[in-house]
């Protein structure tokens, strides 16, 4: 079966940045597996699998604008240090759940901090990276129609309602 809209697809990974250090992998862990065509994974990659099958293996190189986006200079901002309250001490690197504009919760990682302000970057860790992924393809299979009304994948590693 090749993989096509709508297929369950599982897939080993291993994500590495350009200069080839490992950011994340799937080794020694469940295969990765996501509905095909339902935005369950970044677009570049989803493009890439589209019409291999089982067994098939490959090295897929993802631009920012095909994985998490570009950086946006916007999302990086400057809050008082009053709005952490309770936090007593902030470093560099630390992340935050924060609320968006909508609502949202996002994640916010911390860029800098002096006494007045801490300055917090809520792109995605990924924003802006060229990503590299190896991929190896472990299985392809028709989705159940519970699968294709919620839309993604149900089983080991799938979301729950």
């Amino acid at each position: 079966m090749i993989i096509a809209n709508d297929c369950v697809v599982a897939f080993h990974y291993t994500l590495t940045d350009e200069a080839g250090v490992e950011i994340d992998t799937s080794k020694g862990q469940e295969p990765l597996a996501y509905l095909h065509g339902h935005g369950g994974i970044i677009p570049g990659l989803e493009r890439e699998l589209t019409g291999k099958t089982t067994g098939d293996a490959m090295k897929v190189t993802v631009q920012p604008e095909d994985g998490y986006g570009e950086l946006n200079p916007e999302l990086i901002q400057a809050v008082p240090r009053e709005a952490f309250q309770g936090v007593d001490q902030i470093e560099v690197g630390m992340q935050f759940q924060a609320s968006g504009a909508q609502g949202q919760v996002q994640t916010v990682v911390v860029k800098a901090v002096d006494d007045e302000s801490v300055t917090v970057d809520a792109n995605h860790p990924l924003a802006g990276q060229v990503l590299q992924f190896d991929v190896s393809i472990e299985e392809v299979r028709v989705a159940s129609e519970e699968e294709l009304s919620h839309g993604h994948v149900h089983g080991a590693g799938g979301h729950q309602h």
